[in-house]
């Protein structure tokens, strides 16, 4: 049975006045708010048709349809168009990048809380620690004792880290001030993640009999960075109720224990499913927690100075407003984007 452009228009106004009202959708109703130009008893046919094919399905007889999952694939592959946000969420969502974009690593946490309250889901913010992505902006060394030097690394996001370090010869001000431009001129713009052995191997070879201080240099940056550390921040876990799908208190309840540990949400929000641009949309048994296999998840991932600093990820009924979520996406990706080229 061919899948024609007809049955194709038909579908998506299923899905999106599912999405909209959670009412199983009826022939008379699409020919009523949709303009396909076609009569309810052609659409009605044609649905019957899509049900035949697996992308709808009558929940009880003499009732509309709804979608299936491979209904909701279907729409967000290939029939979902982006949606214009109100002036007012854009507001919102600038108004919140603007007030962290200079705050790495609080600007997903803030900002999925703020998406938690405006689209009335729960929310997942995975944020990677990026002290390791830092810049080095300046290296000062500083007298304190006769054996005794203040190490003080500054990165261009203002981070400021201080280590005593044990000198093995007395050195004076002056020429801690000479080895400190030496270091600053050698390591200035360099990430922290970048200083490999070579690098550090010609730095030792240029202060030469001074190279301990290198040593304790980079282990004051290891015990105070670390790419592979992640956090995670949970908002909204109990918008969930505000969806007839959840009104079931063992299903709502099964929903809340899931976000009960760390390891269950990171399951959710690292499952494969439909990639589109930024954003990882994963639909109801796609999902790799078997709690979750009711919901939907749509993850978007940013980048600041293309370093990925971590994600969001939007959990909701499978009834997902999808559209509405993937222009949130795209438009914050949009504003971090301008936002961080402009540093």
């Amino acid at each position: 049975m061919e899948l024609n452009e007809r049955k194709l228009n038909i579908l998506k106004a299923v899905v999106k006045d599912y999405i909209e009202t959670a009412e199983a959708v009826g022939s008379r109703t699409i020919s009523k708010k949709y303009n396909l130009g076609v009569s309810a008893a052609t659409i009605r046919n044609e649905m019957a048709d899509l049900e035949e094919l697996g992308y709808l399905v009558q929940p009880y007889t003499s009732a509309g349809r709804i979608p299936t999952e491979k209904g909701y694939k279907l729409y967000v592959n290939s029939l979902m168009n982006t949606t214009e946000l109100s002036d007012y969420d854009k507001e919102v969502i600038q108004k919140c990048v603007d007030d962290n974009i200079n705050h790495i690593n609080d600007l997903l946490h803030e900002t999925s809380k703020m998406l938690s309250q405006l689209t009335n889901y729960t929310t997942v913010a995975m944020i990677r620690h990026l002290s390791s992505l830092n810049e080095i902006k300046h290296i000062q060394l500083v007298k304190m004792h006769e054996n005794e030097i203040l190490l003080i690394v500054v990165t261009d996001k203002g981070d400021i880290k201080k280590s005593s370090l044990n000198a093995k010869m007395d050195l004076d001000q002056a020429k801690l001030n000479v080895i400190s431009d030496n270091l600053t001129r050698k390591l200035s713009g360099k990430k922290i993640s970048e200083l490999d052995e070579g690098l550090i191997d010609y730095i030792r070879y240029e202060i030469g009999g001074y190279s301990s201080i290198i040593d304790q240099l980079l282990n004051l940056l290891n015990a105070n960075y670390s790419e592979e550390e992640h956090s995670m921040s949970l908002n909204g876990a109990t918008n969930i109720f505000n969806y007839p799908e959840f009104n079931d208190v063992l299903k709502a309840r099964s929903f809340l224990d899931m976000l009960e540990t760390e390891e269950s949400i990171a399951k959710i929000v690292k499952s494969k499913g439909i990639l589109k641009d930024n954003a990882m949309i994963i639909i109801g048994s796609d999902n790799d927690c078997e709690q979750a296999q009711e919901c939907s998840v749509v993850t978007a991932t940013y980048k600041v100075d293309k370093d990925l600093i971590g994600g969001i990820s939007f959990i909701g009924p499978t009834r997902m407003d999808y559209s509405r979520i993937y222009s949130i996406i795209n438009y914050m990706n949009i504003l971090i984007n301008n936002k961080s080229n402009k540093f």
